[in-house]
């Protein structure tokens, strides 16, 4: 008998990495990578999807409401109708006349439904007893095209275009499969360079990624030149000096990246900190340590400012990169038709899904802009090697100059955590039970699920004794998700 989707569970799931400096840079000062995750249900006991969206600690409890109110729309739906053809699933879920007001297309309700659709995906994917990206690069051009959002974006890839180039990068798929399963997908590690490290763990955590076989490193800037110097300094003495990495690199996987005598590529983020004249100047101010370049050097919707700064800064070899905070597919569009981008940073759910994913994908390879994903955050590195994974095996057929984000952190709290092999490479995720690869342990929900969570529970009694000490002529102290201990 066909599953029809019967409920959801939906949990507010809060880590304290403000606690270590972890994620921190000239925006974020603070942040406590969180998840706002769902389950949803089936009337077959084994079939359930499982999908996030990722946020930074206080908000999260609005995304969890919103999720909720998107997800209602599924229920009693029967899964394989809406496997059948997931754009129109896709259009459905962003559909509803009321809610589709509070966005529309961008915010909370965006990224709500984000995690909506990657649950369907996941469930898609588990139905079919395949990690996700295998099930789309399975997928006949037709399913594909079928598959992805294309309203508002058929003035910069129509779905013709895409079902042609589809066609023409069918040939060598299993060729590209066979070699990316060998090899494994090129990544870049972000761990190093957060901007609360001290300069003694910035030149451990450099040399201990060498080591790991990365040779693309990723600084976040913007609050303090000399000090961005001087760290973008420690870190080019270590991935610059042949005693600490003997790597053998290809040529062509650097070229136009201001590598370094050993292949080495520094690239920095300033988290759209700047106005438009601030950041030609600043990174210009820091040419010397030869970055491939300056991610999201200003606002995320301001087409035209990142086209201006990607001019002012390629005479001196520095391109720009965004995406993580590109709302959705006609940002994209817009970044992309500009020629204001590089690098193009899709984010797995600041997008509205896969469904959307995909339509990005397709954009930025017609244009011939690499996909470089953003996952500095809880889950994002389990979600967005499936989407590399599509990218390179059935859309751009390139990753010779891709590198996708590592950040390691919290891969503990995963079924199926993402790894890196010894040559800081993403291993290809196999286990076709999977999925989408982000269904949490029950470990996780116990400790950090906010507030009842073993860990919050503590934090807020902590607070609660210190408000008493307080009235009684004590203090507290420091604090995570507004909450004092």
């Amino acid at each position: 008998m066909p599953a029809k989707i019967t409920h959801f569970d939906i949990h507010d799931v809060r880590f304290p990495t403000s606690l270590t400096g972890d994620g921190t840079d000239a925006m974020n000062t603070e942040c406590d990578y969180s998840s706002a995750y769902i389950a949803l249900h089936t009337s077959d006991p084994d079939l359930t999807g499982y999908g996030m969206t990722f946020t930074i600690g206080r908000g999260n409890d609005i995304v969890c409401s919103a999720i909720a109110a998107v997800a209602q729309r599924l229920v009693g739906k029967d899964t394989e109708e809406l496997f059948a053809d997931m754009g129109k699933t896709w259009s459905l879920l962003l559909g509803d006349p009321q809610l589709r007001w509070i966005g529309p297309e961008k915010g909370v309700i965006h990224i709500a439904t984000g995690a909506v659709d990657n649950a369907l995906w996941d469930m898609y994917a588990r139905s079919r007893s395949k990690p996700l990206w295998k099930l789309v690069v399975d997928m006949t051009p037709e399913e594909l095209v079928r598959s992805t959002a294309f309203r508002y974006i058929t003035d910069a890839i129509t779905p013709e275009e895409a079902l042609a180039m589809l066609k023409e990068r069918e040939a060598g798929k299993k060729e590209r499969e066979a070699k990316v399963r060998e090899l494994g997908y090129p990544a870049y590690v972000t761990s190093a360079g957060w901007l609360g490290y001290d300069d003694d763990k910035v030149a451990h955590l450099t040399k201990e990624a060498v080591q790991q076989g990365f040779n693309h490193f990723k600084m976040k800037v913007g609050l303090n030149l000399e000090s961005d110097l001087r760290r973008g300094r420690i870190i080019r003495s270590i991935i610059d000096n042949p005693e600490y990495t003997t790597k053998k690199v290809d040529p062509k996987s650097i070229v136009g990246k201001n590598a370094g005598p050993t292949g080495s590529v520094f690239m920095i983020d300033a988290n759209q900190v700047w106005d438009v004249p601030q950041a030609i100047k600043y990174v210009e101010a820091m040419a010397e340590v030869k970055p491939w370049f300056i991610e999201e050097p200003t606002a995320p919707d301001d087409i035209l400012g990142h086209a201006t700064i990607r001019k002012a800064l390629k005479p001196y070899g520095i391109g720009v990169a965004t995406g993580e905070h590109a709302h959705n597919r006609m940002v994209f569009k817009q970044l992309l038709q500009a020629n204001a981008i590089d690098v193009c940073q899709i984010d797995s759910c600041r997008l509205a899904g896969v469904t959307e994913v995909l339509s990005v994908l397709l954009m930025a390879a017609k244009f011939g802009v690499p996909v470089c994903p953003h996952a500095g955050g809880v889950g994002l590195c389990e979600y967005v090697i499936h989407l590399s994974l599509i990218d390179y095996i059935a859309v751009s057929g390139s990753m010779e100059r891709n590198v996708l984000e590592y950040v390691d952190h919290l891969h503990e709290h995963f079924i199926y955590p993402c790894s890196i092999n010894k040559n800081g490479r993403y291993t290809v995720p196999s286990n076709p039970a999977e999925g989408y690869s982000i269904q949490f342990k029950e470990s996780a929900f116990a400790e950090f699920e906010y507030p009842h969570g073993s860990y919050w529970k503590g934090v807020i009694a902590e607070k609660q004794k210190a408000k008493v000490n307080g009235m009684n002529g004590t203090n507290g102290t420091n604090g995570v998700n507004g909450v004092h201990h």
